[in-house]
C-alpha cells in the first residue's frame, strides 16, 4: 500500500498518475473530452464527461502499473478551478452543463456589481475581483436560468461545487459534499480571512448557503471511495486547486517563492506567508494552501490563454498538427518581422481584467506565415507573464525583486519558450526535473496525510533542477519588444 493515486482533472483532459513510495511516477493515463461553446465567450463541459474520464483514467493507470486496489494507500485530487457544477443531491444528475472558468457570460452582471460599488465588499472578503472568471456569478446564472433551481437549492435538493467537490461526491457515492480551502477561495463566496462562507455575499448573489460544501484543509479526510469503483474503498486524503497544487509541488513553501504554471492558461503564484497582501495592481489575494486550520496566502496573476494559444494554432488555424511543432516553426520565423498576437480569445485576465475585448494580431506583412504566427504565439505567453510579475513587484517589491521563477506545465518543456520568457523578464527561470508538479502536489498532500511521504521540509529537499534559463537579450531589445506588446494590448482593449 505504498502508492498514491493522483487525479488531475483539467480543462481539456482528465489524467490519473500513480506515484510510488519515493514519489516517482509509476504510470499515467490521460483522456481528452469535448469542449462546448454555445455562444461567443461561453465555455461549458458536460459533467458526465468529467466523471467518466476521471473514473476511466484512474482504472487505466492502476491497470497499466499492474497494481491491485490493495496497493493504493490514498487518493489526492487536483482540479481546474472556478468551473461550476450544480447537481441533484440524491441522483447526482447535473441541472446544467458545467460552466468553465474561462466563461464570460456573467460579464454584464459583474459590471453592474462594480458600478454599484460592491466590488470593494467582494475584494475585502474574498481577495478576488468582481469578474466572470470566478464561480459565484456562474452559480447565480445557473440558479437564475434553470427553472425552479433556486427553490430546489433552498430545500436542500441541489448541491453546488467546483470540480473537486463534484468528483468527491461521485467517488464517495454521495457520502461526502466537501471541498478544500484553496478551491473555496476561488468561488467569490468564501471569506479568506475568517475561513468560512460569507453569508453577506451569498445574500448579495441570492445563493442558498444550504447548497455549499463543507470546507476542509488541503490534507484531510475527504471520504472513502465506493468499493465497486476500484475493488475496495480507498481514502481521499488530499485536495487542492490545480495552481495551488502546483505551488505545493514546486515546494514554494517560503514567503517570496514564486511559480508559474503553463497549461491551458498561465497562473503565477507568489507565496506571501501568513499575510494576505491586498493588491493595488489588480492581482488576486488567495489561499496557497491550508494545514491545521491555518491558511498560507498568495498573490496570484491569471492569464486565460497560454497553452490554449498553441491549441488554436493546431485546431483553429491548422498550421501545426501537434504542439511540438511550434518550437521549430518559431525558430524559423523572420527576425525582421515583429508580429504580435494578443490572445484575448475570452478577454484578458490580470492585470487588465477586460472581459469584453477579443484577440488581435498586429504587425502582419505580406510575408507573414505559419512561422511568424508560431513565434508570436509563444512570445505572447512571455509578455503576459511579465505583465503579472511587474504587478507583483509593485505590490510586494522587496520580496520579489530578486525572485527566480519556477516553471512547470506543458509549455515549460519548450526550451525556446522558456528562453524567451527569461529574456523578456530579465530574470532566471528554473525548470524542475519533475514537470508533473500539479499532480505531484496532490499526491504529496495525500501521501503525507497517509504517513507515506515526508513532511514539508523533507519534501522541499526533494525538489531537483532540470535546467536554469538566464537572460540573453540586451536591455534595449527587451524594452522595445515589451513596449510594442503594451501598445498592442492597449489597442486591443479599445476595439
Amino acid at each position: 500500500m505504498a502508492h498514491i493515486l493522483a487525479i488531475d482533472q483539467g480543462t481539456t483532459s482528465s489524467r490519473a498518475i500513480l506515484f510510488d513510495e519515493a514519489m516517482r511516477i509509476k504510470s499515467i493515463a490521460q483522456e481528452e473530452f469535448p469542449q462546448h461553446f454555445p455562444s461567443s465567450g461561453w465555455v461549458e463541459h458536460d459533467p458526465g464527461d468529467l466523471w467518466s474520464t476521471t473514473a476511466g483514467t484512474c482504472r487505466a493507470a492502476i491497470e497499466k502499473a499492474d497494481l491491485g486496489p490493495s496497493d493504493i494507500a490514498a487518493i489526492g485530487i487536483t482540479n481546474q478551478r472556478e468551473t461550476t457544477v450544480v447537481w441533484d443531491a440524491k441522483t447526482g444528475q447535473p441541472v446544467h452543463n458545467a460552466i468553465v472558468w474561462q466563461d464570460r457570460r456573467t460579464a454584464d452582471y459583474c459590471r453592474q456589481l462594480r458600478e454599484a460599488g460592491q466590488d470593494r465588499l467582494i475584494m475585502g472578503r474574498t481577495g478576488l475581483l468582481a469578474d466572470p472568471y470566478f464561480s459565484g456569478t456562474k452559480l447565480k446564472w445557473i440558479l437564475d436560468a434553470v427553472p425552479g433551481a433556486r427553490d430546489r437549492a433552498r430545500r436542500g435538493e441541489l448541491l453546488f461545487g467546483t470540480v473537486d467537490s463534484y468528483l468527491i461526491w461521485k467517488l464517495t457515492g454521495g457520502a461526502s459534499h466537501v471541498t478544500d480551502a484553496t478551491n473555496a477561495a476561488r468561488t467569490l463566496l468564501y471569506d479568506i480571512h475568517k475561513g468560512r462562507w460569507s453569508r453577506t455575499i451569498c445574500d448579495l448573489f441570492d445563493i442558498p448557503p444550504e447548497m455549499l460544501p463543507e470546507v476542509r484543509d488541503c490534507a484531510a479526510d475527504f471520504g472513502m471511495t465506493r468499493a465497486d469503483l476500484f475493488g475496495r474503498p480507498i481514502p481521499i486524503l488530499g485536495v487542492a486547486g490545480d495552481q495551488q497544487a502546483a505551488t505545493i509541488g514546486q515546494a514554494c513553501f517560503q514567503p517570496g517563492m514564486l511559480k508559474s504554471t503553463y497549461g491551458t492558461g498561465c497562473f503565477a503564484l507568489l507565496n506571501t506567508g501568513d499575510t494576505a497582501v491586498r493588491s493595488s495592481n489588480r492581482l488576486l489575494t488567495t489561499i496557497a494552501y491550508q494545514f491545521d486550520g491555518k491558511p498560507t496566502y498568495a498573490l496570484e496573476g491569471s492569464i486565460f490563454v497560454a497553452g490554449a494559444v498553441v491549441q488554436w494554432l493546431r485546431d483553429g488555424l491548422r498550421i501545426i498538427r501537434a504542439a511540438q511543432e511550434t518550437q521549430p516553426l518559431a525558430e524559423k520565423a523572420d527576425p525582421g518581422q515583429s508580429v504580435i498576437l494578443v490572445p484575448a480569445f475570452v478577454g484578458l485576465g490580470a492585470p487588465y481584467w477586460n472581459a469584453e475585448c477579443r484577440g488581435a494580431v498586429f504587425g502582419l506583412t505580406r510575408n507573414s506565415g505559419p512561422a511568424e504566427f508560431a513565434r508570436a504565439a509563444l512570445e505572447s505567453v512571455g509578455f503576459q507573464t511579465r505583465d503579472l510579475l511587474e504587478a507583483m513587484q509593485a505590490d510586494w517589491t522587496t520580496e520579489t525583486a530578486q525572485a527566480t521563477l519556477r516553471v512547470d506545465g506543458g509549455m515549460s518543456a519548450s526550451d525556446w519558450a522558456m528562453q524567451f520568457l527569461s529574456d523578456i523578464l530579465g530574470a532566471s527561470v528554473d525548470r524542475p526535473q519533475v514537470l508533473e508538479t500539479t499532480a505531484l502536489g496532490a499526491a504529496w498532500l495525500a501521501g503525507q496525510r497517509a504517513g507515506i511521504y515526508p513532511d514539508m521540509a523533507g519534501f522541499a529537499e526533494t525538489w531537483a533542477l532540470d535546467r536554469s534559463f538566464h537572460p540573453q537579450m540586451d536591455e534595449p531589445s527587451r524594452t522595445e519588444k515589451y513596449s510594442a506588446w503594451k501598445r498592442a494590448v492597449a489597442a486591443t482593449m479599445t476595439v
